[in-house]
């Protein structure tokens, strides 16, 4: 495992061949730098390295530790985006942290996130949508997003932006490949639907292990952690 820098630069390269071989602009896949679990020394130094976006899973782990990265030297560059599962007795917290939240899960949450989001400014949001249609995890199905979105539209405190998926676990990266793909053609047939208010410009999807599949697959938003941080630590 490599210095920060060294893993930021390798991941960016990583990006920049699946853009080639897909034929995409490299400008169009933004890494979320995943520090749950990192201490505040971590995100900083990923800050000299050049990175800005970062993803944290739990508000109170966030709470804690962006006033900490912003003390520091470039810490106030930082961006912050909810990544994991959001309870609602936290939405109020949420609201005020991140800039984006990726995993609105159902329509309870969004109404949520309305209510508490800072006017007249309203918070981007991703659907997250369950395209293994495991038990054990969260998100529409396929199948319910179309309706979901309808009803969640007219929400004045959220802007819906796109969507989100955490796929099944696989051996070899290529596997994860019709997930990704899935959610990409259902976000195409959102767009094609035309839902006043809605756009489908993100797609966040990939992982350190998987993530140059997924920006082959059109990622908008990969979300790296060990990758880049090494395994993981207590937090803070």
């Amino acid at each position: 495992m490599g210095t920060v820098s060294d893993n930021l630069r390798h991941i960016h390269q990583q990006i920049a061949l699946a853009c080639e071989k897909s034929a995409r602009d490299p400008g169009q896949v933004r890494l979320v730098a995943v520090s749950k679990t990192k201490p505040a020394s971590a995100v900083l130094e990923a800050l000299a390295g050049g990175q800005r976006l970062f993803g944290e899973n739990r508000v109170q782990e966030a709470r804690d530790k962006i006033p900490l990265v912003a003390a520091g030297q470039g810490g106030e560059d930082a961006q912050w985006h909810l990544i994991g599962p959001l309870q609602r007795n936290k939405v109020k917290e949420a609201v005020q942290l991140f800039s984006l939240v990726h995993s609105v899960d159902s329509t309870a949450l969004a109404e949520a996130l309305s209510k508490r989001a800072v006017k007249p400014r309203p918070l981007p949001v991703l659907i997250q949508v369950n395209v293994g249609r495991e038990p054990q995890k969260k998100g529409f199905m396929p199948e319910q997003v179309q309706e979901a979105i309808e009803q969640m539209a007219s929400l004045d405190g959220i802007r819906i932006r796109g969507l989100m998926t955490v796929p099944p676990v696989v051996a070899e990266a290529e596997e994860a490949r019709p997930y990704f793909r899935a959610l990409a053609q259902l976000a195409h047939t959102l767009e094609g639907v035309g839902i006043q208010g809605v756009e489908m410009a993100e797609l966040s999807m990939g992982m350190s292990h998987d993530y140059p599949v997924a920006v082959e697959e059109g990622a908008t938003l990969v979300r790296v952690g060990s990758a880049l941080f090494g395994a993981r630590t207590s937090p803070l």
